[in-house]
C-alpha cells in the first residue's frame, strides 16, 4: 500500500505538471508570452514608422508588411501605410506590395495559432486591396484638382496677355491715327505762322489771307483731335459718338492744293479709274500716304519740288509715288519736331492691308515714297 501512494504522488507533482504544460494551447488559439510581446513591439514599430510615411512612402509600407507578418497588432498601420503610398507614388508600387501582402498573411498564418491561413488571406487581403484603391483615387482626384488649377491659372495669364496685346494694338492704333490726323494740320499752321515771321512786310492782304489759313486749319485741327477724343471717352453702354467723315481717293487733290496754299511746289498727276468707286479703306491708306509724304516734306525739304503721281484700277491695284528733291543746304528757320514713327506706321497700316511699301533716297538724288496697294 505505501509504494502506490508514493506512485500517485509522484504523477501528481506540481513541478512536473508544469514542465508537460504546452506553451501554446491549440485549444484556445491564444498566443504564448514571446509572441504577444513579439506582436505588440513590431505593432509599435509600424506605428512609430508611420511618422516617416510622407516621406518614404514606399519604405515604410515595406516595412510595415514585413511586420505584418510577425504582428496582428501591425495590420492597421500597414493599412494606411499603404494608403499613403498608393497617395504619394504612382500605381505600380503601391501594387505591388499590396500583392507582398499576400505571402506576408500565409506566413502569419502559419506562425500564429490564432487563425488559419484561409480565413487571415480572405480578411486581410481585401482591405489591403481597398486601402490601395482609396489611395490611388486620391492621388487621382488631387492630379486631376492640379490639372484643373493650372489650366485655370494658365488660361487667367493668357486672357491677361491677350488683353495687353488688345489694350497695345487699340493705343497704337490711336495713336497713328492721331499722328495721320493732326501733324498735317499742325505742321501747316507751323508753315504758315512760319512764313509771317520771317516775311513781316506782306501786304496786309497776304497777312489777311494767311490768318484766314491758319484759323481755318487750326479748327479742322481741333475737329479731327475732338473726333479722336470722343472715340477714347466712350463707356460701355452709352452711345458712340459720330465718327469723323474718313478721306478717300477723291480727297487727294483737295490735300495738293491744301499743301500748296502753304507755298509747296506740287506736281500732281492723278490717273485712276473711277476713283468714287475705290474702297474705303483703299482711299483712306492712298490719303494717309499722300499726307504723311507731304508732312515729311515740309518738315525736313520744304523748299523742295515734288511729285505726286497715283495710277491704277481696280483690276491692276493702286500705285501711290511721292517723290522730291533731296536738300542740299538746311532751312534758315526752325525745323520742324518730329517723332520719326510716321514712316514705320505707314509701313504697319500698308502691310496690315496687304500691300508693299519702299521709302528712301534713290539714285538720282530723290527721296522716294512708293506703294503698292490691293484693288
Amino acid at each position: 500500500m505505501p509504494p502506490r501512494r508514493r506512485t500517485r504522488g509522484a504523477l501528481h507533482h506540481p513541478d512536473t505538471a508544469r514542465q508537460r504544460r504546452p506553451v501554446v494551447d491549440p485549444a484556445t488559439g491564444l498566443l504564448s508570452t514571446q509572441q504577444l510581446v513579439v506582436d505588440i513591439a513590431c505593432g509599435s514599430l509600424a506605428c512609430l514608422a508611420l511618422w516617416s510615411r510622407r516621406r518614404w512612402p514606399l519604405g515604410v509600407a515595406l516595412v510595415c508588411a514585413v511586420l505584418g507578418a510577425l504582428s496582428i497588432s501591425a495590420t492597421p498601420a500597414g493599412l494606411l501605410a499603404l494608403f499613403s503610398l498608393a497617395v504619394h507614388r504612382s500605381a505600380r508600387p503601391a501594387l505591388l506590395v499590396a500583392a507582398l501582402w499576400i505571402p506576408a498573411l500565409l506566413v502569419f498564418a502559419v506562425y500564429s495559432p490564432t487563425t488559419d491561413a484561409l480565413s487571415v488571406v480572405l480578411v486581410v487581403a481585401p482591405l489591403a486591396f481597398a486601402a490601395t484603391a482609396w489611395g490611388m483615387f486620391v492621388r487621382a482626384r488631387r492630379q486631376l484638382l492640379l490639372t484643373l488649377r493650372e489650366r485655370a491659372l494658365r488660361a487667367e495669364a493668357d486672357q491677361r496677355l491677350h488683353a495687353n496685346r488688345i489694350r497695345m494694338a487699340e493705343r497704337t492704333r490711336i495713336a497713328r491715327e492721331m499722328h495721320d490726323v493732326l501733324a498735317h494740320r499742325i505742321s501747316l499752321v507751323a508753315l504758315h505762322a512760319g512764313a509771317l515771321e520771317v516775311r513781316p512786310d506782306l501786304p496786309p492782304e497776304k497777312v489777311r489771307e494767311t490768318a484766314e489759313l491758319l484759323r481755318s486749319t487750326a479748327c479742322q485741327a481741333l475737329e479731327e483731335l475732338g473726333a479722336v477724343i470722343g472715340v477714347l471717352r466712350e463707356e460701355p453702354g452709352q452711345e458712340p459718338a459720330p465718327a469723323a467723315p474718313q478721306p478717300t481717293l477723291s480727297d487727294i487733290p483737295r490735300l495738293v492744293e491744301e499743301t500748296r496754299r502753304a507755298g509747296a511746289k506740287i506736281d500732281l498727276e492723278m490717273s485712276v479709274d473711277h476713283p468714287d468707286a475705290a474702297p474705303s479703306a483703299l482711299g483712306r491708306d492712298a490719303y494717309r500716304i499722300v499726307q504723311e509724304a507731304l508732312t515729311n516734306i515740309r518738315k525736313h525739304a520744304r523748299d523742295t519740288a515734288v511729285r505726286v503721281r497715283i495710277t491704277g484700277a481696280a483690276d491692276r491695284g493702286l500705285h501711290v509715288s511721292v517723290r522730291n528733291r533731296l536738300p542740299i543746304d538746311t532751312h534758315a528757320g526752325p525745323a520742324l519736331p518730329g517723332s520719326g514713327a510716321g514712316l514705320l506706321g505707314l509701313q504697319e497700316r500698308v502691310t496690315l492691308a496687304g500691300g508693299t511699301l519702299v521709302h528712301g533716297p534713290d539714285g538720282l538724288g530723290d527721296f522716294v515714297v512708293e506703294a503698292e496697294l490691293r484693288w
